[in-house]
């Protein structure tokens, strides 16, 4: 780690790009007004933007997907409110490098100088790492800045989490990446694209505005005679390019909208909304994961075959691969799509979890318990078994739950698919446990 005590607050600021620089680093915010895309945070409301405007900075976590300008926000937060710049990765920097950054901020403290530390992908930080954080964090050596892409709530220790404010960086939508563009081609001259082309390539990003820039960057040392079309353009690029999806959704509302396209038994919407996942490059086996949670949270045992069709499609997928077993997957999902509908199962497990929960350690009634030894025997356990197969219709009526708990009805068939063959058995049932009292 180099500069680990810089004199000046000049230090703060991000050295000046070299011409030869990454088209990204060229194009760097040199103020937070300049970031794109997050207003909601450093705008005047924003808390970035409150925070700036006291001259005072808590600890916090960006949190968002990459080239959403976390680092960017971090470095500019630092030279916002004259502070030293310290940054680590937790990529490349372990035990030794923590120590010395804590050792330059208590040096910097000293001299009157309040220390930012920048800590990129800190979710990559174990367990005991984070927590070597705390005391810096809490006398005040440091205010902790941290980068992740990762869900905080899994991420990171509770204790660190209670001690900084989670931030949310939004993905870059297609106007933000427009005008990341934009500013290419004020610093560059015109993109080689058609249009059409230049959509595709924003949508293509996902999000992503180092992604973009990079893309451009290529263009622009291409050298082409000629714009590129949609089709070309993903040709030159070895990408699969969204040529008609312009705004790409979230990960998240794309795969809430494939689930709630079942669940409401529209199998064309359904497969557009898979078909938009699997061609913006989502890992085909988290689609196969959640369409078996499909299965049995909306469907269950109104079509049993629907889990054995999704588990079927996953094995498919694994046996053949990427494009072929992707027609697995549109099988099951058209399956779900089209099957009966019941969270009967859902709510049922729902419910009693809840009672196990609730009652605790009841013991089964004695007439069901396992008797191995004499002494078990002895106080009764097993007395009074009735054996099912051996009661006429094969089933005795017997009472399996707790002396100390009612029975409890938690799983309540529909009327739809093979739950109505479920609901009759479950009613004669009932019916013969009257009748033999």
């Amino acid at each position: 780690m180099t500069d680990l005590f810089p004199d000046t607050v000049s230090d703060v600021s991000a050295p000046p790009a070299h011409t030869d620089a990454p088209l990204a680093d060229r194009l760097r915010p040199a103020a937070l007004g300049e970031v794109i895309g997050q207003d909601h945070l450093t705008g005047p409301e924003g808390p970035i933007g409150r925070m700036v405007a006291a001259g005072r900075l808590s600890s916090m976590i960006l949190w968002g997907p990459p080239g959403t300008g976390k680092t960017t926000i971090a470095r500019l937060l630092a030279a916002s409110v004259g502070m030293r710049f310290e940054s680590v990765s937790a990529v490349f920097s372990g035990v030794a490098d923590l120590k010395k950054a804590f050792a330059a901020a208590d040096r910097a403290a000293e001299a009157g100088q309040r220390t930012l530390l920048f800590v990129d992908e800190i979710h990559r930080f174990n367990r005991a790492q984070q927590d070597g954080f705390l005391p810096f964090v809490e006398r005040g050596t440091v205010t902790l800045v941290g980068a992740t892409t990762e869900n905080p709530s899994f991420a990171l220790n509770a204790a660190l989490l209670s001690r900084a404010q989670v931030l949310i960086l939004h993905r870059l939508g297609a106007e933000a990446l427009g005008q990341l563009l934009d500013r290419a081609v004020a610093l560059e001259g015109p993109l080689p694209l058609t249009d059409p082309a230049r959509n595709a390539l924003v949508a293509s990003a996902d999000g992503d505005g180092r992604f973009l820039l990079n893309q451009a960057e290529t263009l622009y040392h291409a050298a082409l005679e000629q714009p590129l079309g949609p089709a070309e353009l993903g040709q030159f690029l070895q990408r699969r390019v969204a040529v008609y999806d312009k705004d790409r959704d979230g990960h998240y509302n794309l795969i809430s909208a494939l689930h709630k396209a079942v669940r409401g038994s529209d199998p064309q919407a359904a497969l557009y909304y898979l078909a938009r996942m699997l061609t913006a490059g989502e890992e085909p086996r988290f689609l196969a994961r959640r369409l078996v949670r499909m299965a049995v949270e909306d469907i269950g045992l109104a079509d049993p075959q629907a889990l054995t069709q999704c588990m079927a499609a996953r094995d498919a997928y694994e046996f053949l691969g990427s494009p072929e077993g992707e027609l697995a997957l549109a099988q099951a999902c058209l399956y779900l799509a089209t099957a009966p509908k019941s969270n009967a199962v859902y709510k049922a497990q729902k419910a009693a979890w809840k009672s196990a929960k609730e009652t605790g350690s009841l013991m089964p009634p004695p007439n069901i318990l396992n008797a191995p030894t004499k002494l078990m025997k002895d106080i009764g356990y097993g007395a009074g078994y009735s054996y099912d197969h051996n009661a006429e219709e094969g089933f005795s009526g017997d009472d399996y739950w707790p002396e100390e708990m009612e029975p409890q009805s938690y799983y309540e068939p529909v009327e739809r698919g093979f739950e109505r063959e479920i609901a009759k058995r479950m009613d004669y049932w009932d019916k013969l446990r009257r009748e033999r009292g």
